[in-house]
């Protein structure tokens, strides 16, 4: 089975790019299950009831979030009922939404999707190693196909995420931080890993956003409108050749597309 995810899709820039791109690449790489974090697709914030069904109508079958999931006042009530809109697991338990679904796509074994968040340099919420080894536990029950989006700013969290699941799931990919990294590898249990998938939008931009308001931030330190940058569009993210049987991966390769 060959799993695409895509890095944190940014403003209408990232979801044009998702709706030109995807399609393409999906038939090209014979991709059978798509994950996306969208937690930046409306607007360059949060995520909205709206948003979601455009991207499944693109062809993503699962949504990833992350600390700005919150960020428009609808989502807290549509988690509740969109079970494949993810929010990190690691919230507490009574927060709505889920932060993991085992979703059946016709003509694929069951495929588990967790969504974790990291608390270093991040907001405070409850341990997501802790919580990841539960989780991963019950999911092995369902199947032994999982893929994590641990959302994270710290390098090292990641990579400590990635060590400690290696084995246990088919894939830990890092989102956040925006800058696609060049570590991907498959882990010696069989778990393919990357930091980060980049994110899918404008590059020509500070991480999606306008250049001039965040150097004027940083040169006065007075608050500024951050808006969605338009230019140099790629889509980005992760390619993992999974093995149906084990779980585990044969392969994880770095996806970017440019939108011209």
């Amino acid at each position: 089975m060959r799993l695409l995810f895509l890095g944190d899709i940014v403003g209408e820039p990232g979801r044009r790019a998702v709706r030109l791109l995807l399609e393409g690449l999906v038939f090209r790489e014979a991709v059978d299950f798509v994950v996306a974090n969208a937690e930046n697709s409306a607007g360059g914030n949060g995520i909205t009831v709206g948003i979601a069904g455009e991207l499944f109508s693109y062809g993503v079958d699962v949504i990833t979030t992350g600390d700005h999931v919150w960020d428009q006042k609808e989502t807290a009530s549509f988690l509740t009922t969109e079970s494949r809109v993810l929010r990190p697991s690691n919230y507490p338990p009574d927060v709505p939404g889920n932060g993991a679904i085992v979703w059946n796509k016709p003509g694929l074994p069951p495929v588990a999707v967790l969504n974790l968040q990291g608390r270093t340099f991040m907001p405070p919420l409850e341990n997501p190693f802790l919580r990841g080894q539960a989780e991963v536990a019950r999911l092995r029950t369902a199947t032994p196909v999982i893929f994590v989006d641990f959302h994270a700013e710290a390098t090292s969290e990641k990579i400590a995420m990635g060590r400690m699941l290696d084995g246990l799931v088919s894939g830990v990919v890092g989102t956040h931080t925006h800058v696609q990294t060049a570590d991907e590898q498959v882990l010696p249990g069989g778990t393919g890993y990357l930091t980060d998938a980049g994110f899918t939008g404008p590059h020509d931009s500070v991480l999606g956003r306008m250049v001039e308001p965040v150097l004027r931030r940083f040169l006065t330190g007075l608050p500024q409108r951050f808006e969605v940058a338009q230019e140099r569009i790629l889509l980005q993210g992760a390619l993992l050749d999974i093995d149906e049987a084990t779980g585990r991966t044969r392969s994880i390769t770095r996806v970017s597309e440019p939108l011209h």
